[in-house]
């Protein structure tokens, strides 16, 4: 059968069972037969408004040969003018616009940033929110548990989709390609459908809270559709948009260093260390007046051209006794923390094992 005659048979069809319905042939006597569906129709009715479609238009630096100049994504107004989304939806952008639920646009700017778990804050110009959302309570889901995903899932405006929480992936399963969100430890992961286009729409609990803001997909392959709906945890991203108010600048803790993976060293530099592993993250630069200065870390010494001379500065192999596989696991460990709390770090120096407490920070607007 020809793509066309189907796409027309189809359509007949669907007005077929349409017509069936109004003329009362199909058995359900109303729309709304369950309590479930009751809800989800509820949550979502009240959870639209707040709901934005968010176009951006990408600097020409941004682009490649025969790329869109327009990005597509999603977000939620939380205040009457302020909108949650992904930093990854805006970072390259020159202009945005949002078009509201009930069609009307308007313009945005960034008012702040955190890519250290990918969440960025809009400003709306010109229009205020026709509704909010609130932030739920992430740390309460129980696997199956009911999540609804609204967004723009391939430019498909205040699409819905429904599934369950499954479980709590750590950002170790979860590999990008990119730099952001090296501070996300865990990710909800949903049956619910998150595709290109739901980065930064909410992730609604039956109660229409949100519980998770979308950030990605898990799938076997590039040819495949992301099967596996992936959200940032709505805990991590309501402190960031507390952080973000009140400082400018989130309030997880940071070493303030610059990390290398030990993996990626010369043997031999390694060997020269005493190091039998090629686990951990060895520290590089030490920012002055950071952490990691106050604790006198020891940083590397580098050669004109940039490579590592031996003998090499602090390498941390654990975090609060809790080993590490390579800097990511540093960073997501200690951001877990909050400014003056103290780590343990485990380090290796001079050929053997130390342990140096650190006390963190506040972190300052960049």
């Amino acid at each position: 059968m020809k793509p066309l005659r189907a796409a027309a048979l189809t359509l007949l069809l669907l007005g077929a069972a349409a017509g069936a319905y109004l003329a009362g042939r199909v058995s359900a006597q109303q729309a709304l037969v369950t309590p479930d569906e009751i809800n989800t129709v509820e949550v979502v009715q009240a959870a639209l408004p707040a709901v934005v479609r968010i176009d951006v238009r990408l600097r020409k630096e941004a682009l490649q040969p025969g790329d869109d100049p327009v990005e597509v994504g999603t977000g939620f107004f939380y205040k009457r003018d302020l909108i949650v989304t992904n930093y990854h939806v805006v970072q390259d952008q020159e202009a945005i616009t949002v078009t509201l639920s009930n069609g009307r646009q308007a313009t945005a700017r960034i008012e702040a940033t955190d890519p250290g778990i990918d969440i960025a804050l809009l400003r709306v110009q010109g229009a205020t929110a026709p509704g909010t959302l609130a932030f739920g309570d992430s740390a309460r889901l129980v696997p199956g548990q009911k999540l609804l995903v609204i967004g723009t899932p391939l430019r498909f405006s205040n699409f819905v989709s429904t599934g369950i929480f499954s479980v709590l992936a750590s950002a170790r399963d979860v590999p990008r390609t990119d730099t952001i969100a090296q501070e996300v430890g865990q990710y909800l992961a949903t049956t619910a459908s998150i595709q290109q286009g739901n980065s930064g729409g909410p992730v609604l609990d039956s109660r229409g809270a949100v519980v998770g803001v979308a950030a990605a997909n898990a799938a076997p392959n590039l040819a495949v559709a992301g099967l596996i709906g992936l959200a940032l945890p709505g805990d991590l991203v309501a402190q960031s948009v507390d952080d973000l108010e009140k400082t400018g600048a989130p309030q997880r803790g940071t070493l303030g260093a610059t990390l290398v993976d030990l993996d990626t060293l010369d043997p031999a530099l390694r060997e020269f260390a005493g190091l039998t592993s090629a686990e951990g993250a060895l520290v590089d630069e030490v920012a002055a007046g950071s952490a990691a200065a106050v604790a006198d870390l020891r940083g590397s010494l580098r050669n004109a051209r940039g490579q590592l001379l031996a003998p090499l500065g602090d390498v941390i192999v654990a975090v609060d006794g809790q080993g590490v596989r390579n800097s990511f696991d540093v960073t997501r460990l200690v951001a877990a923390k909050r400014p003056g709390e103290t780590v343990t770090l485990t380090l290796w120096r001079d050929r053997q094992q130390v342990k140096v407490p650190v006390t963190l920070l506040k972190r300052t607007v960049e």
